[in-house]
């Protein structure tokens, strides 16, 4: 790849979170992302034949950036990153999934919530936290209370990330959001709808380049 993996998260500065009930609805949620120019998406280890996903998406879209997600063992990350996984993502805090990841070559972003996990993460050798689930803990409020102490904390905050709240996400200091199910919505392809998830995808974007003008 020309960018490096940071250059394009943060560029893009969304990770849609892909959760889908098979591979086939997996390929035409990152279809209809890719039309509305989401370049990057996390395969999450509970989509039924999730590293066969990762590989079939390898093979048909050379210009995405593979993640994997909800990885929480040293196998996994092998496996997803032999896959074609470029970063993994983890909804907690494992210090073997870091270590793994990093000996391989790829970006690491661990999942933690409390100061002390995410501190932890970071000197474990992460790229990037997850802080999840962040609105759960207080949303932007949290993210930018955290960043306060340690202000050369790269987040992503995750959980509860939706259009409305983006923006404040964005200003507390967040690097890039991870985004579920406002996004990568499932509804719309069983509705035979995908132009709904294009839609979103250009409006989350939209806003991204929005606040970096400002």
């Amino acid at each position: 790849m020309t960018n490096s993996t940071e250059e394009i998260i943060e560029s893009i500065g969304i990770i849609p979170v892909l959760r889908a009930k098979s591979t086939k609805e997996g390929h035409a949620i990152v279809e209809a992302m890719l039309a509305g120019g989401v370049k990057v998406v996390e395969v999450t280890m509970t989509v039924p034949g999730a590293i066969d996903l990762l590989s079939e998406l390898r093979q048909k879209y050379p210009e995405l950036l593979l993640g994997s997600g909800t990885v929480t063992d040293a196998e996994q990350a092998e496996a997803t990153i032999r896959a074609g996984a470029e970063f993994v993502v983890s909804p907690s805090l494992h210090l073997d999934v870091i270590a793994k990841t990093k000996e391989l070559g790829k970006l690491s972003i661990p999942g933690a919530l409390t100061p002390t996990e995410v501190i932890t993460a970071w000197k474990a050798g992460a790229d990037y936290v997850k802080v999840f689930p962040c609105s759960a803990a207080g949303g932007a409020s949290y993210l930018k209370a955290l960043l306060a102490p340690f202000p050369f904390l790269r987040l992503i905050p995750t959980g509860g990330v939706t259009l409305q709240t983006a923006p404040d996400f964005l200003k507390a200091g967040a690097r890039a959001l991870g985004v579920g199910a406002d996004l990568v919505n499932a509804t719309a392809i069983a509705n035979g709808k995908p132009e709904v998830i294009t839609e979103a995808a250009r409006s989350y974007l939209e806003v991204v380049q929005a606040f970096r003008q400002t």
